[in-house]
């Protein structure tokens, strides 16, 4: 445990492999994150979402999936438990384990105390993810389409800057204030992500959503 302190992102492998065969139950795949320029794996659509939100969360450095196997002891003998991520950020190191709510079993608990005991041991973080508030997910969902950088050929970065800058606007509201509605609704987005305009993130995403400009320059 002790060298685990130590471990650099770089150069580590997944102690499983991901599979894709018919039939399985389990949707695997890759994420793209914008915070490390490139794909991180995921064996379900909630390790996916939560990628996603680690992504968002803005202070990711890098992640690692499947980065460790612990071993412990129970009075029913032997255990493994292997978490689903390890997740560098600017504030430190954060364990996560992602398993919905209803299927947490009883030796879930367990190795999930386990694992909470080596996170804390190495002045680690630890958080098991078992679901979303439910207009969570749809709001990343559109945030994210616009993440990747975009060329702004008609200065919609400054019209709808200038259109905040009185205060709060509804999502439609600074849209249509534009000279192109249609091509700053793509624009909100991607500034909604960065962190350039801000918004009431407990509520769902729609077009009476207020956003506000935000203190600094974003990320």
């Amino acid at each position: 445990m002790r060298d685990l302190a130590s471990m650099p992102a770089s150069g580590c492998q997944p102690m499983r492999r991901f599979s894709w065969r018919r039939g399985q139950r389990h949707r695997s795949g890759l994420q793209f994150l914008v915070s490390t320029g490139r794909h991180h794996g995921f064996e379900s659509l909630q390790e996916a979402r939560l990628l996603l939100a680690l992504d968002f969360a803005g202070d990711l450095v890098d992640v690692l999936a499947q980065p460790l196997r612990l071993r412990y002891v129970t009075d029913a003998g032997s255990r493994e438990h292997i978490p689903d991520f390890l997740a560098y950020t600017r504030a430190g190191r954060w364990l996560i384990d992602v398993r919905p709510a209803a299927r947490v079993r009883n030796e879930d608990l367990v190795a999930f105390a386990a694992t909470a005991e080596v996170a804390l041991s190495l002045g680690w973080r630890y958080a098991v993810v078992t679901g979303w508030h439910r207009h969570v997910p749809a709001s990343l969902d559109a945030m994210s389409a616009q993440r990747r950088p975009l060329i702004d050929r008609l200065g919609m970065v400054d019209q709808v800057l200038a259109v905040v800058s009185a205060g709060p606007r509804g999502f439609a509201e600074v849209a249509d204030a534009t000279s192109a509605p249609a091509v700053a609704r793509a624009y909100l987005l991607h500034l909604l992500w960065h962190r350039r305009l801000g918004m009431e993130l407990s509520r769902p995403l729609t077009d009476a959503t207020l956003l506000c400009a935000t203190e600094g320059r974003g990320r």
